[in-house]
């Protein structure tokens, strides 16, 4: 979803999830140590809660079971007695190994959390819902890119299938119908092989920003798909990846991460901070909007230096949450976002972590099952709350410090499952 994004503060990494399935890159192993555990061996384990993780797991399980290390661990779990506490504390403890994650010998990171939010707004544009949520521009390509082009000073690509570009091989200059594209133009995320750009002539360009977008750059093509009445919970529709919007006549629209236009995600709350405008603590997704509230004059500035913008696309709503990156519903307080570079998507983890505002143990056996754009790292988490404002009031203050072990079947060991 998106899940999408953002410093140390909770907003920004808040929404990291965009839900946008990433096509990972080999991750800078060197640092990170997987420290192989019995479940029962580990004192948090007691604390944690099995029967609705075991509902999570079966979701995971919709894309994880034609897999061959997980078909036979999700055949059991599918064939278990949800109600019997006992059975399901022993399928987890006999089925599986926990590897604890260690980053640069530290076995603790920063835990943040997301959730679903509530817009109000119409299909029509109003005086009352003057902010319109997009779909995917025509004008916006892109293309994969191999490990090999990567390292190329640039590359010629022709069209391919929808708005997908192709490389030609083999050739420095383009001939009709191509286009020359020179990487040093583009800042691609680390972890993603994707470039989203613009066609401009014979060449291929980045993108607009967020700012040349809001003064009526680009957009060619994108539908739109609802008018809200508020711009700042549109921007952060955007940071969390999904929502739902209610309309005028009472129904729901869902929209979900469809494409983003290409540039990296900038925390806003890191900009008030380093201005001077908020302090570390006030730096909340309620504290930003608070203050955004009290200088209206100033928030369109402020959105602009997130140059991200991310664009959506209807969901059917069937009564569960928003797709992840695995691409099954979430759960709510059972799903977390991951970086896959360092957690494979799918797996049950072990989160020990604390309360937000608080240092009362939270430990459950969550669910890797999205991705997010501010979630880096090995030791890093954002936890999905759920659905509405008091899901928002959670994810919006949680900042804690956790520990991460990753559940595997028996036999399976870590690197056999992530990135090469």
């Amino acid at each position: 979803m998106k899940r999408l994004f953002a410093l140390v503060l909770p907003l920004a990494l808040l929404a990291a999830c965009s839900t946008a399935p990433t096509a990972p890159t080999a991750p800078p192993k060197a640092t990170v140590d997987y420290r192989p555990a019995a479940l029962s061996a580990i004192p948090d384990w007691g604390r944690a809660q099995q029967l609705d993780s075991l509902t999570a797991l079966r979701q995971s399980c919709k894309a994880l079971a034609r897999k061959p290390q997980w078909s036979d661990t999700c055949r059991d779990a599918a064939a278990l007695d949800a109600a019997d506490g006992d059975a399901v504390r022993r399928f987890f403890e006999t089925r599986f190994t926990a590897w604890k994650i260690e980053d640069q010998a530290r076995d603790t990171g920063l835990i943040t959390g997301y959730y679903e939010p509530l817009l109000a707004g119409s299909r029509v544009k109003s005086a009352r819902t003057p902010y319109p949520v997009y779909g995917v521009p025509a004008d916006l390509v892109t293309l994969d890119v191999g490990a090999a082009e990567r390292n190329a000073a640039q590359l010629v690509v022709r069209r391919a299938a929808g708005n997908k570009l192709a490389v030609v091989p083999g050739k420095s200059e383009p001939s009709a119908g191509e286009y020359r594209l020179v990487l040093a133009d583009f800042k691609p995320d680390a972890r993603t092989t994707r470039l989203r750009g613009r066609v401009a002539g014979d060449r291929v360009l980045p993108y607009y920003s967020r700012a040349e977008l809001e003064a009526g750059q680009g957009l060619a093509g994108a539908p739109v798909l609802a008018w809200v009445e508020d711009a700042t919970e549109l921007f952060f529709l955007q940071v969390q990846g999904s929502g739902r919007i209610q309309l005028e006549d009472g129904s729901f629209l869902r929209v979900g991460y469809a494409e983003q236009n290409g540039h990296g995600y900038q925390s806003i709350g890191k900009v008030l901070i380093e201005r001077g405008e908020l302090t570390v603590a006030d730096a909340s997704m309620q504290g930003i909007q608070a203050w955004i509230k009290a200088h209206p004059e100033r928030r369109q500035e402020l959105f602009n230096q997130n140059p991200s913008y991310v664009f959506f696309r209807p969901l059917a709503d069937t009564g569960s949450g928003p797709l992840g990156a695995l691409g099954v519903p979430l759960t709510d307080g059972y799903s977390i976002a991951i970086d896959p570079r360092y957690v494979p998507l799918g797996a049950p983890v072990l989160l020990s972590t604390t309360w937000p505002l608080s240092s009362e143990p939270l430990v459950r056996l969550m669910h890797a099952q999205d991705t997010g754009g501010a979630i880096r790292g090995a030791v890093r988490a954002d936890f999905f709350w759920g659905f509405g404002s008091e899901a928002g009031l959670y994810a919006g203050r949680m900042k804690q410090q956790g520990r991460l072990w990753i559940l595997l079947p028996n036999g399976v060991r870590p690197h056999e499952v992530l990135p090469v």
